[in-house]
This record gives C-alpha cells, structure tokens and sequence, in this order.
C-alpha cells in the first residue's frame, strides 16, 4: 500500500512540475510574428553597379576567403533555400561564419571589385535566432575592416556585436596613429584604440521574446577625411535607426587602403549556455543604402511558429513611417502558417481603400494579433518585418 502511495504522491508532484513547465514555457514565448515575407524572384541588388557583393545562399556556394560551417536547407528567409547555420553546442564558442575580401585588400583571395577603394560602405544581413534563445552574452555578428597587410593587420574595425543585456551594438576600432599603422596582426587588440560603443539599440535583439523571426540589419561605416575627425557608423534593425557614432577618426591621416572585408560571425566570448541556433541570410555589400528585401505587390506573409497554435490569427499592414497608418487587414485565419495580401484575404484600407495591391516601390512592415480562448482578440504586436515593394 504504501508503495502504491509513494507512486501516486510521485505522480502527482510530476504532474504539478509538468503544469508549471507548460505555464512558465507558454509566458515566455515568443509573441507572433510575420516571420518572413516571400521576396521578388529577382532583387535589384543582384544587378546593381553599386552591389560589391550578393549572397541569398540559395544557388551555387560562392567562393568566400575564409568560411566555417555548412549552409542549412532547412531554414531559410522566404520558406525555401539555405541559410548560413551558427551552430552553439553548449559550452561552445560558435560554429560559422563568412568573411568576403574585395576592393584593395592586399590578401590574394579578394574576390569582388578587385582593386577598387572604398571609402564608405553598406552591408546588410537577415539574422533568425532559435526560438527562446538563451543569453546576450558577447556574441560577435558582423564586421567591416581596413586590412592593410597580408597578414592582416587593421586600419581600422566597425564592429557589429552584442551590447548591454540584449541589445546590439556598433562598436568602431581604429588602428592608426596619424598616418601610421600601429596594429601588428588581426586582431591586435594592445594595439587597437575603441571609439565608443554607447548609445546600445533599444531593441532587443538576443531576447528570447524576438527568437524565431527574421530581422534585417543593415550597418553602415564611412572613413573620415584623411586628417580629420568626420568619419560616420550606423546600424539599422528591422528598418529603424539604432546607434549613430559621428565625429570617428577612423584611419587619422593614413590613406593607404580602404574598407576591404566584411566578416559574417557566430564567435561567442564566454560559450553558449545551452544548445541552440541562429541562422544568417540575404548577405549584401554595396556602396548605397540597402533597405529590406523586396517583394510583389501582393506579397505572400510567413507566420512565425508558436508553442500552440492559437485559435486564429490576423496581419495588419501600414506605410512604414514614424506614425503608421493600415492599409490592409487580414480576415481571421485559422490554422494556415500563409497568408497573401489580396483582397480575398483581407480588406484594402486608408490610403489603400479602393485598391486591390499594394503600391509600387513602397516600403510597409508588419504587425499580427492572436485570439484568446474567449475569441476576443489580444491586443496588437509591435510592428516589424519591413519590406519594399516592387517598382
């Protein structure tokens, strides 16, 4: 008898432990979101004189100067094609990356716009992290440097990484002492001097709350004036302007190359605590503003995945902009992860009242809400997922 009551005492404190394990995991789950739109077959990066490089990671694998780690055909911005995978073991450092060379980089295996000088540059990137990804930590993202040697010492660094808590931050490095290099390999920390990496962006981007979504982030880094301390960095997430660092001695006086390499990363200082992933696409150089991808005019929406699928969902689109105004609601949608912006779908308002497509050359983002078990609706989500449409 009693040890029929230790088994049913067991089974009910794992019953109890299970319950607050489904609580605990339901209230920190990601809230919905659009997680990736279909973009245009064609984007008109591919084609454009100011593309330094492109990589969607869906056809053949481009030559790379140094890469680490294998392309997943499981995940990918859009619902189909690869993406680049980080792999995090726990306790591990990270396990992926890819660093182009181009321009005047003085390493042989610059690959793009060999010989050219840039003195200022854009790079944007698609990041998806792992559902409920655990820790900011000191995640390493991306970089641009200033190579000027063979082996690899730095003019200068615009380091695109992990900041306070869960934000992300810029982070620019100089190397130069008036006209002089003073870096004596990659790296050269001793001899590297920090810019300043205050404000942090507000938005979290290592929080487990933004797990299982792509978000676009788009840096920008231009050298100062030989001499002068006019130098700029950027970063964008999502769109939206995140950090500024103006009045940068990037290079002092020194002229002898430009920006030269872009590096993609997964480097984590300290190790990740547990297992988990984060994916990288839609990898763009070039020497004007980017922007996000680019799509028909009636797009086809990708729904993030959710712990339990809830009772019915619906999108709401609007103009991007400091006060966005719909233009176009979904009906209710019940099971389907897909959703088209028609007017079958969905109603066509505000500006948009009489039409049935979005308007051309246009950037909107995006924003869902989920039904409560009563039917009533929650309340909306933040907007997010920018995207242009076709011209």
């Amino acid at each position: 008898m009693n040890a029929r009551l230790m088994t049913v005492r067991q089974i009910i404190a794992v019953f109890s432990i299970l319950t607050l394990v489904r609580a605990t995991t339901a209230a920190d789950a990601p809230p919905l979101h659009i997680e990736s739109i279909i973009p245009s077959a064609h984007q008109p990066q591919e084609t454009d004189p100011a593309t330094i490089w492109y990589d969607d990671f869906n056809g053949p694998e481009k030559p790379y100067g140094e890469k680490q780690g294998e392309l997943d055909p499981a995940e990918s911005f859009g619902g189909s094609g690869r993406s680049l995978l980080c792999n995090y073991p726990k306790g591990s450092h990270g396990i992926g990356n890819r660093k182009i060379l181009f321009g005047d980089s003085p390493d042989h295996r610059a690959i793009a716009r060999r010989g050219e000088k840039f003195e200022e540059i854009y790079w944007r990137i698609y990041v998806k992290h792992h559902p409920n990804w655990v820790g900011g930590g000191e995640a390493k993202l991306s970089r641009a440097t200033s190579l000027t040697s063979d082996h690899w010492t730095q003019a200068m660094i615009a380091h695109v990484w992990s900041g306070q808590g869960d934000s992300l931050t810029i982070d620019p490095a100089s190397g130069v002492v008036g006209d002089r290099i003073v870096t004596t390999r990659y790296n050269d920390f001793a001899n590297l001097h920090w810019l300043g990496n205050k404000p942090n962006s507000e938005f979290q981007f290592s929080s487990p709350k933004e797990g299982g979504w792509w978000v676009c982030i788009e840096s920008y880094a231009k050298l100062n004036t030989p001499g002068q301390k006019d130098g700029v960095n950027k970063l964008w997430i999502d769109g939206k302007l995140a950090c500024v660092r103006e009045n940068l001695n990037w290079r002092g006086s020194y002229t002898g190359h430009g920006i030269n390499a872009v590096y993609l990363e997964a480097y984590w200082n300290q190790g990740s605590p547990v297992d988990q992933k984060r994916w990288i696409d839609n990898f763009v150089v070039s020497t004007k503003p980017i922007g996000p991808v680019t799509c028909p005019r009636n797009p086809l929406l990708i729904r993030s995945e959710a712990p339990a699928n809830p009772l019915a969902w619906q999108a709401e689109l609007a103009m991007a902009g400091d006060t966005p105004k719909p233009v176009w609601r979904s009906k209710s949608v019940s099971g389907a992860m897909r959703l088209t912006v028609d007017s079958t779908n969905g109603e066509f308002v505000g500006d948009l009242i009489s039409s049935n497509q979005l308007a051309s050359a246009t950037t909107y983002i995006c924003r869902v809400r989920e039904a409560k078990a009563s039917g009533a609706w929650n309340e909306w989500g933040s907007w997010h997922q920018s995207f242009m449409t076709e011209k």
